[in-house]
């Protein structure tokens, strides 16, 4: 049958030549054959993105010479149009085509070209849509007009989609009809097209039909053309019948066209010669028009040995396969000579090719315990160290916390694709889904997604190595159970991440685990069996992978379409001695052994290789009595099920082995059992790992081997899954060239078994993407493309040259140059865009209303924090200058610039720090670049070195490599789409124009337009963004008037003048030079970067100094703003001030040039946009300053000083007042005529100390770019772009690298200066990505109610309200003796008064009536009603005021909540030690049941103890707080809680066994704890420090009474740190098992009290014996929470749900009361307290939060506090209360503030009512003690108006107003006598006393 093909083709051309006068297109009868299958590629187009094979001539010819007439040449859309405009062709795919039409025109054969398939492609889709798109049409027209004007030369048939009916089918889940609908009409366009380029005869084109596509045929037939019929046959062997009737149906319903058998489809079995009989018959037939057929799908079963398929054409000669796979891949490349084999191929993958880098979650995830994780066998062989130096992976690279950081680092290494590991224990911890952690499949969720968003795929491995130790400790993977666990695990993982993940890896190299873990014991779980389980874990692992890929094809790939595969490792194996056939057996064996014992039952036959079946029996045979291998058996039904479960093959490859043959004996394991040795060739490039030397050749022949082997008889791709090498822990850690070398070897080795040996890989795979963690080698081993610091907590990562060099051969696609399309936007400013002329400014001007407007803002209008976003389009940039970063001071030619000149000379610069090498970005583009990439900015401001360009500042010294370097710079960052933002002149003037007199020198105007001119000319075309200078202010004041910087001209009195004059015309000139020559054909934007501070007038009152202020803005920013966006001159103020000085100082005019009035008219309007740099806020007020020196300075007559309530930063002068932007951006909207704003420079300098995590930078960015989207969403300024400054710490002027601005740290000491994102860089990144600030989800409302019975109360304690401290018969406290006591409490104030509730019952009574709450909270004073402590002495009347209390808060039907003890500890206990004498236990217990027994039967809610933690560690470590004992820190707190923890108990079991059953109330203690975040989000180590907060805050008192004693946390770090300072025990008290059982569960309820929350970071105290020193943590506030009256209250509403899920999750969910939450305020009393309303409406919700959203049990709420009072050491400074209680009025009157009918509103709705349900009757309940409203009977008169609610007559409603006024006239006047008397009252204080602001209220 040799010849059947030739038989064939005669047959049919003869018969047809019978009947060819029928036939329309009888001269050209097609039999097709084709397409070349080994290219095919995207949408099963043939792959042009690289040359035709090799052989492609031969096999047209060999079809030519069997009668095949036609050749089906499909193309790619995507890889001709890469864009999709004609106008960017991808040209090497154009000529590839080309090329390959030609071969087949000139061997004989006729093209049969295809447009496209019919889906539309991915990249296409997710812009377009489908083919019901317009535009998506309308480009497909445009791409077929190409692809004829580009091929039509050579084709003569033409098919424009190949498949219709997919078309019909993909739109059935959107618009089926308009898909339809459009595409016919597309093809009848086409055809038009087509024939009208075309008008001779024997053209024809086509659409792709099916034969079951008969139901739309009438639809085609009327809306489109085609000269013949293109279709695809499903033939069914079992109704042959039905072929024929298929044919002649089509054919009659379209209008007898000749029709095409296109392709025949056929998946049933049939006799050989069925089809080509059926078919013959078909031809037979007289009433069908066949025009031809697919020969090569006709005979594609008969057996046809000589007939080369058309994948597999290159190796034709003729010569019959070797039956043994590897024999024919070595003979293949045997007689390769090493320069051959060695020889480097520039070509460029596939299009489409998949670029990939990878992690393993036990190397880089950490986080070993965090969310519930279970322990892995990682995790127990690390502990039991067994790993290098006792290294863990317990933190690793601490990638579970650094999600944000992993993913930049592959954006900025541009990968299309990330693989990565699940953690099997994180998922499920036991193993089983009965264990499953929610926490650590958000992880995941995050990863993911944070992948998708980034536009990278996913790809997850279900299981690389890290087996739970559950499943271990029975057994693990010898243990059968195991293969269902895994099932059942990734079943979890298919339905949960399959949504999203499209490529699973069911393992990576299994044989690792196979061999290394239960094989030699090397890895974990350290089993030493190679005889049986290591076979048996390979035998489970295969199965378990078989089950996985079975539960995603039956449940998931129909509705996910991913594919899962395995990644198998492999080296590839050489005889050791080429000419022996037993060394070539034996290389076999050693592929059979390694990864044929996975490949091959999974990919070929279900079983393992014969090789390994036989070599196992033939030992145990040999070896009866020691087999040193025992084999499982698959039966039949595991090794069908286990066959061809896989959609890939995944390769690990890292290495090769020569191989030789030898006699293995009895000795178990491969070598043993194989009969091999394996070796390597000393020649071979070692690395860091003993097993890992360089053989790249390898991998093409490992490839050319696995393609044959396995996938000879599928199309299936080959993924590299992994490849790599490790370098040393130490030595140029950097510098990585030899992994370089590495990389660009192996990936060539790919290269080449695609293009030449046409081996179908379609990803590679780089490992890893980090240093990480790397088994028993631990940290010393390092494969990672960046680098990790695993000596610093931080775990900062940095790019090595490796990732630099991955990153340009994924830019490239390979290894040939890059065809640039550059993404310029278009003309939008082609016309003139001067701005037009303004009137000058007065004085001051009239933008003194931001004055007006802003400076009166209270504390809280000025820093509450504004949510949303920017405008679409916001350009998002970062900058850096020319000087700063660039280095290569004299290379290439450059010149000498005025700063070289300047850093050169000695002591100019701290540590004589220059900017010769900086950054050295001048040969570090591609760092810079990546640092973008990751950043994810839409623009990057940079700087042009004039001397670069010009070497001595002219156009004849053009220096054409500087250009170069200019030119690459803008063209990098157009293909990534960052516009580049050009400063033309940044300080670095060419020293030989400073020779020249620089810019004192009128001359330089025309020098430095000459130079603009030339950048406009050369860059413009490119660069729409253009700033002539940065700070000109800077250069004439600093260079030429203090002379600090260069040139260090100090003439503070003219220069700087003179100076500025001179660049404000050059500015002007070189703008003009831009709009006329270059506006038109460039259409860019030019503009000036002015610097500017906000300034503050200190008495915004007083005229004079909003005038100095309004002065000072002129300026500095006026100087320059004033002449440019104004009238052309300079401001008046300026004018006046130093015309007025150079008069009083006898100068004949004035030191200010003047412009003549053409300059005015040329330079006013020379702006585009207002670009401002900002950085800080001065405070300045009017000054006459000294006239006998002539100075800028001092023109301007008024001094300045720093805002001295913000931070400080490591820069002088230079605070950080984040408010200032907002008002600067309104001021330059007011006086300059409201221009679009671009803030170009803006951020905070840091110590260099400061490397990578900068929480200040974070805090810095996050307040003023928050200020910045409140001028642009709140204020309507034009803000229309935002600069960070800078990209990356640099050179910073005259601090040289003392201080950093960078949002990544670059290590200067260094020679490879690595750069490394910040912890600001991910913060500002995220910013980018949401466009600001977007609601998030703690800072919405939530509408809802409480639980019907839900407790609404207020709180008071008795030292400070009461008073009375020595009424009837009061015994002392030791709070009365502490305030009596000097220097102890803020101001001298003390409670001996207080608020007098011990006198005034009845008012406190009414005003808790006026608040409408159902409870009201207070404490019983001990020494009140036992003056001694002890029921010796009772205190009747102390205790009648009890009962008085009670009695009236039960008649208003108000429930009191009674706290036994708020502090006040009677002095005579104290005398005996207080809380440290055990035996005020007793004391304690003794007091409880007296109360309980006199109270009892009235109260039912009791509380023992409040705040404990701050009895013990405020009062007793600290000492702030009564008794005031600060000398024994390490142990008093702790032996003061541990009795108080027991006096809890007793109290509550007192209450327990005597009275609850009586009385029937409930009783607990109340605990105090701020919530605690890490300062760090992404940092363990700060996590693990807000997590000690919590412990030694909550936990120290919560744990041992809800949970059972302290919590091992507390235990142990105390005992260990005790220990370690030499104490024989720790300095925690140990609670004995009986004392446990006694405290554990004494709680009816938790009392909690609640104010703030902290951001914690770690503080090591080295042997300190302390509270402090144990909990190891310091905490700090975020910038943006509003402030309190107390420095250590912030309002932060997020933490209180999240405490409070905490106290749910941490210890059950009991039923919690908040006992106290509050906000503070100080200084001049206001009684619209809004921030108290803010507080609480904010911090309530979120209580409603927790019990609606996440089901915490809370039953009550209690605001502290009822009034304001004695705040303990603060005295009566901070007012915490609702009701204001005046301390200078004897009366003490209690006065409502507006946050009562906030409370009040809150208590009567039960909540919050939702607003859309309309007003709610909670909303409009009457005030208390008023008459019912009086409702009309009828409507009002016209003559009615309504006046403050009421309806009135007109005459009514006058004398109304009248009488307000009146009254309003009196309040103020009031007002200003109160004030007044304040401030007298205030300088007549004696004493200022200085206070610690402790824990919560001290």
């Amino acid at each position: 049958m040799k010849h059947l093909l030739c038989v064939v083709s005669l047959y049919v051309l003869c018969l047809y030549g019978c009947r060819s006068g029928e036939v329309n297109i009888k001269e050209d009868f097609m039999l097709l054959a084709g397409p070349l299958t080994k290219q095919l590629g995207v949408s099963g187009a043939f792959n042009c993105s690289h040359p035709i094979p090799p052989g492609s001539r031969q096999y047209f010819e060999y079809l030519k010479r069997r009668g095949v007439t036609h050749f089906k040449v499909p193309l790619s859309w995507v890889q001709l149009l890469p864009t999709g405009l004609p106008a960017q062709p991808q040209q090497t795919v154009v000529t590839c085509y080309q090329t390959l039409l030609k071969q087949l025109v000139e061997v004989g054969l006729q093209p049969l070209v295809v447009l496209h398939g019919s889906t539309v492609p991915e990249v296409l889709r997710l812009r377009y849509g489908g083919w019901e798109n317009q535009e998506l049409v309308e480009m497909f027209q445009q791409y077929a007009e190409f692809a004829f004007q580009e091929l039509g030369a050579w084709a003569h048939y033409w098919v424009t989609l190949s498949d219709l009916d997919d078309v019909w089918h993909d739109g059935q889940t959107a618009d089926a009809s308009t898909s339809l609908k459009n595409v016919l009409q597309l093809n009848r366009n086409i055809y038009q097209l087509y024939h009208h380029r075309f008008p001779d005869k024997g053209r024809h084109l086509s659409i792709g039909l099916r034969t079951n596509d008969v139901a739309i045929l009438s639809q085609i037939k009327a809306s489109t053309k085609m000269d013949f019929l293109s279709v695809h046959v499903q033939y069914n062997c079992a109704s042959t019948s039905d072929f024929a009737k298929e044919l002649k149906s089509l054919q009659m319903t379209t209008g007898d066209l000749p029709i095409l058998i296109y392709e025949i489809i056929d998946d049933c079995l049939y006799s050989q010669f069925q089809l080509l009989s059926d078919f013959l018959q078909v031809l037979n037939n007289y009433d069908l028009k066949i025009a031809g057929c697919d020969m090569m799908d006709m005979l594609g079963k008969l057996d046809m040995k000589d007939s080369p398929t058309s994948h597999d054409f290159s190796d034709y000669n003729g010569r019959t396969a070797l039956r043994n796979s590897y024999q024919r891949v070595w003979e293949r490349f045997e007689a390769q000579i090493t320069t051959e084999r060695d020889v480097f191929l520039n070509e460029s993958f596939p299009f489409g090719f998949q670029w990939a880098t990878s992690s393993e979650s036990f190397k880089v995830e950490g986080g070993w315990s965090e969310g519930g994780k279970g322990e892995t066998i990682w995790d127990r062989f690390a502990h039991e160290n067994k790993v290098f130096d006792n290294q863990t992976a317990d933190l690793a690279c601490d990638s579970y916390n650094k999600v944000d950081y992993n993913v930049y680092l592959l954006r900025g290494l541009h990968v299309n694709t990330f693989q990565f590991s699940i953690s099997w224990a994180r998922i499920f911890p036991s193993g089983h889904r009965g264990s499953q952690s929610e926490r650590g499949a958000l992880y995941y969720d995050k990863l993911i997604d944070a992948l998708i968003e980034s536009g990278i795929q996913p790809v997850v491995t279900l299981y690389h190595w890290d087996l739970p130790q559950i499943l271990q400790d029975h057994g693990g993977w010898t243990n059968t159970s195991i293969v269902e666990a895994f099932k059942d695990y990734a079943d979890f993982c298919f339905s949960r991440f399959g949504d999203r993940v499209k490529t699973w890896n069911t393992f990576s190299s299994p044989w690792v685990v196979s061999h290394a873990g239960y094989g030699t014991g090397e890895h974990p779980p350290g089993v030493k069996d190679y005889v049986v389980a290591s076979y048996q874990a390979t035998h489970n692992i295969l199965k378990s992978h078989a089950e996985a890929w079975h539960v995603y094809n039956d449940k998931y790939r129909t509705k996910q379409g991913g594919k899962v595969g395995v990644a198998l490792n492999s080296d590839w194996a050489e005889p050791m001695d080429p000419s022996s056939p037993e060394d070539r057996a034996a290389a076999d064996r050693y592929l059979q052994f390694m990864l044929g014992w996975f490949a091959h039952p999974i990919f070929v036959n279900g079983d393992y290789p014969a090789t390994l079946k036989t070599q196992t029996e033939e030992k145990r045979n040999k070896c009866p009595h020691s087999e040193p291998a025992i084999l499982p058996v698959f039966t039949a039904k595991e090794s069908q099920r286990i066959r061809g479960t896989a959609d890939f093959f995944g390769l690990n490859h890292y290495t090769s082995r020569l191989v030789n043959n030898s006699d293995g004996g009895c000795a178990p394991g491969p070598q043993g059992v194989g009969d091999f040795q394996a070796h390597v060739d000393p020649s071979w490039s070692s690395t860091a790992s003993d097993w890992i030397y360089s053989a790249p050749w390898g991998l093409r022949r490992l490839l050319n081997y696995i393609s044959t082997e396995y996938l000879n008889a599928t199309k299936m791709p080959i993924y590299i899954t992994g490849n790599g090498m490790p370098t040393e822990y130490s030595g140029d850690i950097f510098n990585d060239t030899g992994r370089i070398q590495y990389m660009k070897s192996y990936i060539n080795e790919a290269l080449k078994a695609i293009h030449l040996d046409g081996v179908n890989v379609q990803r590679f795979t780089v490992q890893s993407l980090m240093d990480g963690f790397e088994g028993p080698q631990g940290y010393s081993e390092r494969f990672g493309l960046h680098y990790v610091n695993f000596n610093s907590p931080d775990r900062p990562r940095t790019p090595k040259q490796s990732a630099y060099f991955y990153s340009k051969v994924i830019e490239k696609n390979g290894f040939l140059p890059k065809t640039q399309y550059l993404n310029i936007q278009g003309l939008k400013n082609t016309g003139s865009n001067r701005l037009s002329s303004i009137p000058p400014s007065t004085v001051p001007s009239q933008a003194k209303d931001v004055w007006r407007r802003f400076s009166s803002q209270s504390n809280f209008q000025r820093k509450i924090y504004h949510y949303g976003t920017f405008p679409q389009g916001f350009s998002w940039g970062a900058s850096s200058s020319a000087y700063q970063i660039e280095g290569g001071w004299n290379a290439d030619g450059k010149g000498l610039s005025v700063w070289d000149s300047f850093t050169n000379k000695s002591g100019s610069i701290p540590a004589n720090a220059n900017g010769k090498v900086a950054c050295d970005s001048y040969h570090r583009l591609e760092e810079d670049l990546y640092m973008l990439r990751a950043l994810r900015v839409k623009s990057y401001r940079f700087s042009l070195s004039w001397s670069r360009i010009f070497p001595d500042g002219q156009r004849t010294s053009l220096n054409q490599k500087g250009v170069d370097y200019y030119n690459r710079l803008i063209d990098g960052l157009l293909s990534y789409n960052i516009t580049p933002m050009v400063t033309i002149y940044h300080w670095d003037l060419p020293e030989a124009l400073q020779d020249l007199g620089g810019w004192d020198n009128v001359d330089m105007i025309d020098i430095f337009n000459d130079f603009c001119d030339f950048c406009f000319a050369t860059f413009g075309d490119r660069v729409k963004f253009w700033m002539t200078f940065n700070q000109p202010h800077t250069i004439a004041w600093s260079g030429y008037g203090l002379g600090q910087i260069p040139p260090n001209v100090k003439k503070p009195g003219t220069a700087p003048y003179k100076v500025a004059h001179n660049l404000i015309k050059a500015h002007a000139k070189a703008y003009h030079t831009y709009d006329d020559k270059y506006r038109k054909s460039q259409g860019g934007l030019v503009s000036i970067a002015l610097n500017a501070d906000w300034i503050e007038p200190k008495d915004v009152n007083v005229p004079r100094e909003v005038t100095a202020a309004d002065r000072a803005l002129q300026f500095q920013l006026g100087w320059f703003a004033h002449p440019i966006f104004k009238n052309g001159d300079y401001p008046d103020a300026m004018k006046w001030q130093v015309g007025n000085k150079s008069e009083l100082q006898q100068l004949s005019e004035s030191r200010l040039p003047s412009f003549t009035e053409d300059e005015k008219s040329y330079i006013k309007g020379t702006a585009d946009m207002f670009c401002v740099n900002h950085y800080t806020t001065k405070i300045v007020s009017h000054a006459t300053l000294r006239l006998n020196t002539q100075s800028y300075e001092y023109d301007q007559d008024l001094s300045e000083a720093e805002e001295g309530d913000s931070p400080t930063t490591a820069i002088s002068n230079q605070r950080a007042v984040a408010w200032g932007l907002r008002r600067l951006l309104n001021w330059v909207k007011e006086e300059y005529g409201d221009p679009e704003i671009y803030i170009t420079e803006n951020g905070v300098a840091t110590d260099s100390k400061t490397t990578w995590d900068d929480s200040a930078r974070v805090f810095y960015y996050k307040t003023y770019i928050d200020e910045a989207l409140k001028a642009s969403d709140l204020d309507g300024v034009n803000v229309k772009g935002y600069i960070a400054t800078s990209l990356m710490d640099s050179f910073e002027w005259l601090n040289g690298y003392k201080v950093g601005f960078g949002l990544h740290h670059v290590d200067f000491t260094n020679p490879n200066r690595p750069r490394t994102p910040k912890y600001s860089a991910h913060f500002y990144q995220q910013v980018i990505k949401d466009n600001g600030f977007p609601t998030p989800d703690d800072e919405k409302q939530l509408y809802g109610n409480f639980r019907k019975d839900f407790i609404w109360s207020t709180a008071t304690a008795s030292y400070q309200i009461e008073g009375g401290w020595r009424t009837d018969g009061k015994g002392l406290s030791i709070w009365d003796k502490f305030a009596h006591t000097p220097l102890r409490v803020f101001n001298d104030d003390n409670g001996d008064i207080a608020c007098d509730s011990y006198n005034k019952v009845e008012e406190d009574v009414a005003i808790l009536k006026q608040l409408k709450v159902t409870h009201y909270r207070f404490s019983i004073s001990w020494p009140r009603v036992l003056p001694d402590g002890t029921t010796k002495h009772i205190n009747e009347a102390g205790l009648n005021y009890y009962h008085r209390l009670v009695d009236a808060l039960l008649a208003a039907n108000i429930q009191p909540h009674i706290t036994l003890y708020h502090w006040d500890l009677p002095q005579a206990l104290q005398e005996f030690g207080g809380w440290e004498n055990e035996t005020t236990i007793v004391k304690f217990r003794d007091y409880a049941d007296f109360i309980f027994s006199r109270l009892g039967h009235k109260v039912k809610f009791w509380i023992t103890i409040n705040e404990p933690y701050n009895i013990a560690n405020v009062g007793h470590g600290y000492g702030a707080a009564a008794p005031g004992i600060s000398f024994r820190p390490g142990t008093l707190p702790y032996i003061v809680g541990h009795n108080l923890i027991k006096a809890h108990a007793e109290a509550w079991h007192l209450y327990n066994d005597k009275y609850r059953a009586e009385q029937k109330g409930i009783i607990s203690i109340t605990i105090n704890s701020d919530w605690s975040e890490p300062r760090n989000p992404y940092k363990q180590e700060d996590i693990d420090a807000a997590r000690r907060v919590l412990q030694f805050y909550i936990g120290w008192f919560a744990h041992p009474i809800f949970n059972g004693d302290y919590s091992n946390m507390m235990k142990t770090i105390i005992r260990e740190r005790s220990l370690a300072a030499g104490l024989p025990k720790s300095r925690l008290p140990v609670f004995t098992p009986d004392e446990i059982n006694r405290i554990k569960g004494t709680y009816d309820y938790f009392g909690f009290n609640h104010y703030t929350t902290v951001l914690a970071f770690p503080v090591e105290y080295g042997d300190l014996q302390h509270y402090d020193a144990d909990r190891g943590a310091g905490t700090v506030a975020d910038r943006t929470w509003l402030d309190s009256g107390s420095s250590w209250l912030k309002v932060s509403p997020f933490g209180f749900r999240r405490i409070l899920n905490f106290i749910k999750e941490e210890y059950g969910n009991p039923p919690i009361i908040i006992t106290e939450n509050g906000i503070s305020e100080r200084g001049p009393v206001d009684l619209n307290d809004i921030h108290r309303s803010y507080y609480y409406e904010k911090y309530i919700n979120q209580v409603l939060k927790a019990y609606l959203l996440d089901d915490v049990d809370i039953r009550g709420y209690t605001a502290w506090s009822l009034m304001d009072n004695l705040e303990w050491a603060t005295g009566f400074s901070e007012r915490f209360g609702l009701f204001y209680v005046n301390q200078s009025d004897p009366k003490l009157p209690r006065v409502a503030k507006s946050s009562v009918a906030l409370y009040s509103t809150i208590i009567s709705c039960n909540g919050f009512p939702d607003p859309v349900s309309g007003p709610h009757e909670c909303l409009n309940l009457q005030p208390e003690g008023t008459n019912a409203p009086v409702t009309s009977a009828s409507p009002p008169s016209d003559n009615t108006v309504s006046f403050l609610g009421m309806t009135l007559s007109a005459n009514d409603a006058q004398t109304g107003l009248y009488a307000t006024f009146a009254l309003l006239i009196v309040a103020v006047f009031g007002a200003i006598c109160s004030s007044c008397c304040f401030l007298k009252a205030k300088k007549q204080s004696k004493k200022n006393i200085e206070y610690i602001n402790m824990e919560r209220k001290f």
